[in-house]
């Protein structure tokens, strides 16, 4: 198990560019060479077995990072929704879990997706509840296509999925019913376990590991074995990683460390993740002495953090997030003399995920050069 790591401030050096003129604000950038970095270090807590991770597309949407990963040998991946589903089999990713239930329409459509990319993209899909089993069998069926099946565990998250127990076994048993359905596993995601201190996430995986295994017992004790337990989000992926590795089931599904953010860079600091996304603001405003003003609004970055925890300013060695609107965000600092309208700023967000998902496309900057774009292409709801 690996012992609590004290971060050093942020070196903003690797994020300069050398030339602005042509940069809008507010602007996601995002660093290949440090996600190339990010992802490299994933496998290496997977053991140097690339086929233990199934990264999570929530975070980044493109097509671009889905690329590097395959390139890397990452061929399982995970998502949220159809749109982002869909990308990644445009991309070419060969086994993609919708880790999210399929409900109304959405079953229509999943069906759709899974025949238009039948022969190229292996798709699977969570249930935890009886009701929506056989609309999926069904449409499925209608359409003679067949999708893996996993169920979804409620460990403690209490969002989504079956309390273990023996609604476990009695839904496994319904979707086994089911020609259609492919019963592959089990899903257990533990994004509630945000403690700084990996002795705590060690120990709750560790609890969580021996649920599994009970389960996976009673299950295969009247016949159902599990192939597979998808788990884990960052913050613990790597003792999922350590406290299961030597059972090939598992797979881990981390996706903020692609980009990481400034939350995950203070809580997590031993997984050694280096935040490849900034948010580059000018200032528009000094409207009191002590106080700027820059373009960096909540339609840019995410707003779910309290209004302190917004992002966190690389050139600003004190900062208090004092107001944000939707075009705005207003900062107190001594350090406001120090600029001019004008003058650029850099930004970590707090909350990455939902931050790309504001922004159309991201600059990518190599070597302190702006040398594209990548789309978000995951952004949107509908896939058709």
């Amino acid at each position: 198990m690996v012992n609590a790591v004290a971060m050093p401030p942020i070196d903003a050096r690797p994020y300069r560019l050398d030339d602005t003129r042509s940069l809008l604000t507010p602007s996601l950038v995002v660093y290949p060479d440090i996600v190339q970095s990010n992802l490299r270090q994933a496998i290496n807590w997977a053991g140097g077995n690339p086929a233990r991770l199934r990264p999570h597309a929530k975070t980044h949407k493109t097509i671009d990072v889905i690329q590097m990963e395959l390139a890397l040998g990452i061929t399982k991946h995970k998502c949220a929704t159809l749109f982002e589903a869909d990308m990644l089999a445009r991309a070419g990713a060969p086994d993609v879990l919708i880790a999210y239930p399929m409900v109304g329409p959405n079953i229509g459509l999943f069906v759709e997706l899974v025949a238009r990319y039948a022969g190229r993209t292996d798709f699977s899909v969570l249930v935890d509840h009886p009701a929506p089993v056989p609309m999926l069998a069904d449409a499925l069926r209608e359409k003679n296509q067949t999708s893996r099946v996993m169920i979804d565990l409620d460990a403690g998250m209490g969002r989504t999925g079956v309390l273990p127990g023996p609604a476990v076994i009695e839904l496994a048993r319904q979707i086994v019913g089911h020609a259609s359905l492919q019963w592959d596993g089990l899903h257990l995601y533990d994004g509630d376990v945000d403690s700084p201190s990996p002795e705590v996430r060690a120990d709750r995986v560790s609890q969580e590991f021996a649920l599994l295994c009970r389960l996976t017992s009673d299950l295969e004790s009247v016949g159902l074995p599990v192939r597979r337990w998808v788990v884990a989000g960052t913050g613990t992926f790597a003792a999922w990683l350590h406290v299961g590795k030597d059972d090939a089931r598992l797979e881990a599904s981390p996706g903020t460390f692609v980009f990481s953010d400034w939350n995950y860079h203070q809580r997590f600091a031993e997984l050694r993740m280096t935040p490849a996304a900034i948010l580059w603001t000018r200032v528009v405003s000094l409207p009191r002495p002590g106080r700027l003003t820059c373009d960096l609004g909540h339609k840019a970055v995410a707003a779910d953090p309290s209004k302190e925890q917004r992002v966190h300013f690389l050139d600003l060695e004190e900062q208090t997030l004092f107001k944000q609107n939707e075009e705005h965000l207003v900062v107190d600092t001594r350090e406001a003399d120090r600029f001019a309208p004008g003058d650029l700023l850099m930004a970590i967000s707090y909350h990455i995920c939902p931050t790309c998902a504001l922004h159309r496309d991201m600059y990518i900057a190599r070597n302190g050069t702006l040398v594209g774009r990548w789309q978000v292409a995951g952004r949107d709801r509908d896939w058709r």
